[in-house]
C-alpha cells in the first residue's frame, strides 16, 4: 500500500466516522515520508486547512527522527466556538485526547521561503491568543501507540479545535500567569502552567511556521495555531465530561460524543 492509498484509508474512515485496529500498510520510514501521506491526505479531504496543530514528539523518538515537534492540520468546518456545553467528537473504535491549549491567530501571510523562525521572530506575527481544547482524534485506534510517524501521517491526530475566549493582554503577562486545570467526570486530570509548553507557545508557533514553509504551505493571515497540550494529553471515551479551566481567562467545558459521518 502506498502513502496515496494510506491517505485514501485516513479519508474514508474520517468520512465515515468509524474507527480501524491496525496502520494501513507499512509505517512511513522517516518524518518527509509521513508528511507525505499527510499532503495526500490533506489533498483528499474536502475541506479548507484553517490552521495547524503543534505536537510534542517523545525523546524516544525526536533524537532519530531530528525534530522534536510535529504539525497536523485543523479543518475550517472542524473549528467549533466553545459554548456552555461543548461537543467533543470521538470517533467510535478509534482514539480520542482531551488537549487543553492555547491558540496563536496569525497576524500577516508568513514571508516566502523563510524556513528558520526563533520565537521572538515568531512573535511578530502572534496576534490575538485564545484558550481552546484541541478535538485530539483518529479512527486508528492505535495511533497514540505507534509514534510520531503515525501521528503525522494520520491528520496529525487532529479532529477538530473548540475556541474558547481571547486572552485580551496575553503579551503584558508572563506564561506563568496563565494556568490551567483538566478535570475528566469531575476528577483532576493535570494542572500546569502555559510555561510547561517547551520554550513557551511562541517557540511552538516558531516551529508551525518553519514546518509548514518546508512543507510549501506557510502559514497565512488568519490560521490558527494550536501550541501544545498545556495538561497533557488525556484519554478519554465516549460519554465522559472533560474541563479546561484557565481561572479568569474562562473555562471549556465538554461532553464526548459519538462522532457522525459526514455527508
Amino acid at each position: 500500500m502506498n502513502g496515496e492509498e494510506q491517505a485514501a484509508k485516513f479519508v474514508e474512515a474520517r468520512a465515515a466516522a468509524i474507527g480501524f485496529p491496525a496502520y494501513p500498510g507499512e509505517l512511513p520510514g522517516d518524518l518527509d515520508s509521513a508528511y507525505a501521506v499527510q499532503r495526500d491526505a490533506i489533498g483528499q479531504w474536502p475541506d479548507r486547512v484553517a490552521g495547524w496543530k503543534v505536537g510534542k514528539i517523545a525523546p524516544a523518538f525526536s533524537g532519530a527522527l531530528g525534530e522534536d515537534r510535529f504539525v497536523g492540520p485543523m479543518f475550517a468546518t472542524e473549528v467549533y466556538p466553545a459554548s456552555g456545553d461543548n461537543d467533543f467528537p470521538a470517533f467510535a473504535n478509534g482514539f480520542a485526547a482531551f488537549e487543553a491549549e492555547l491558540v496563536i491567530v496569525a497576524t500577516s501571510d508568513a514571508p516566502a521561503g523563510k524556513t528558520v523562525w526563533t520565537a521572538d521572530e515568531a512573535a511578530g506575527l502572534a496576534g490575538a491568543m485564545h484558550i481552546a481544547v484541541e478535538v485530539a482524534g483518529s479512527p486508528l485506534a492505535s495511533i497514540n501507540d505507534l509514534g510520531p510517524i503515525a501521528t503525522i501521517a494520520g491528520f496529525g491526530n487532529n479532529n477538530g479545535l473548540i475556541l474558547g475566549a481571547e486572552i485580551a493582554d496575553w503579551r503584558s503577562r508572563s506564561f506563568d500567569d496563565i494556568g490551567c486545570t483538566t478535570t475528566i467526570d469531575g476528577t483532576v486530570a493535570g494542572h500546569a502552567k502555559a510555561s510547561a509548553i517547551p520554550g513557551t507557545p511562541l517557540a511552538a508557533f516558531a516551529f508551525a511556521l518553519a514546518r509548514t514553509a518546508r512543507m510549501g504551505t506557510p502559514i497565512r493571515k488568519g490560521d490558527l495555531i494550536s501550541t501544545g497540550a498545556i495538561t497533557g494529553v488525556h484519554v478519554v471515551e465516549i460519554g465522559q465530561r472533560c474541563e479546561a479551566d484557565f481561572g479568569e481567562f474562562g473555562a471549556i467545558s465538554c461532553k464526548i460524543v459519538k462522532a457522525v459521518p459526514r455527508s
